[in-house]
């Protein structure tokens, strides 16, 4: 067969126009390809709902990539290996209730599972801003995150959603947007608490008992949960982060 320099640039470009063409209206945006967020995306589409998900980076993974100070290993606890194990990732029993996974294969799987399941995942684009409509988020602002790194003045387009989900990290980018722009979070002082040093103990707790609706259609989850609420971090232990993708499922799904 000749290959074609024009029809592979075509395919290219129809395939991608189809497919975002699908997600201009959706069910859940998630800001943030981690652990977190791909985990509530991959429960969201098993229950039929349509997902996308925007990642700025080129990569997908979040912090789960480099494992421990880059060491590829990440740690996860008894209550959550189950998760792992739904989308079979091998586990090394520690003992004591740790279990530990290659973060490369894990999160390779866990990204595989949620598109598997029906999600989308878009990278290399920026959420920079929230729909509002009626003192609800009803959908994210996008970008290339090649025009935001250059510092070009092009304007973004808009999705809309029935809810969205911040997993963008220690960052809360989202979070710190809505707080700017709409006045007070749900959160003791109604601003970000911002996170605290390191405690895994505490931290993966916490993680999972700050995923909360935190402004009416604005759910948080993963590590932009502790930054919110002013809880520790926890480091390369992340059974907590998929517990907490899983609760932002969770909430979504007992509301549509």
């Amino acid at each position: 067969m000749k290959i074609d320099d024009v029809k592979i640039s075509r395919i290219i470009f129809d395939r991608f126009t189809d497919e975002f063409r699908r997600h201009f209206e959706v069910d859940v945006a998630i800001a943030g390809a981690g652990p977190s967020g791909l985990i509530a995306a991959r429960y969201l589409a098993l229950a039929g709902k349509n997902v996308v998900v925007f990642e700025r980076k080129l990569s997908i993974g979040g912090g789960m990539w480099g494992g421990g100070m880059t060491f590829p290993v990440i740690v996860v606890h008894e209550e959550s290996k189950r998760i792992l194990e739904e989308i079979h990732v091998k586990l090394r029993d520690e003992g004591d209730g740790y279990y530990s996974a290659d973060s490369v294969e894990a999160i390779t799987k866990i990204c595989a599972s949620a598109i598997d399941a029906g999600a989308h995942v878009f990278n290399a684009i920026s959420v920079e801003d929230v729909l509002i409509h009626g003192k609800r988020v009803n959908g994210f602002v996008i970008n290339w995150t090649a025009v935001e790194i250059a510092g070009l003045h092009v304007d973004p387009i808009s999705i809309r959603a029935k809810y969205c989900i911040d997993a963008t990290g220690h960052a809360a980018e989202i979070c710190r947007i809505v707080r700017k722009k709409v006045g007070s979070l749900n959160t003791p002082s109604g601003d970000i608490e911002n996170e605290r040093s390191m405690n895994a103990d505490t931290g993966e707790r916490t993680v999972v008992e700050n995923t909360k609706e935190v402004y009416p259609g604005l759910v948080v989850s993963g590590m932009s949960a502790n930054a919110v609420y002013g809880a520790p971090r926890m480091g390369p232990i992340f059974g907590g982060m998929l517990l907490s993708g899983r609760k932002a499922s969770d909430i979504i799904l007992g509301k549509i």
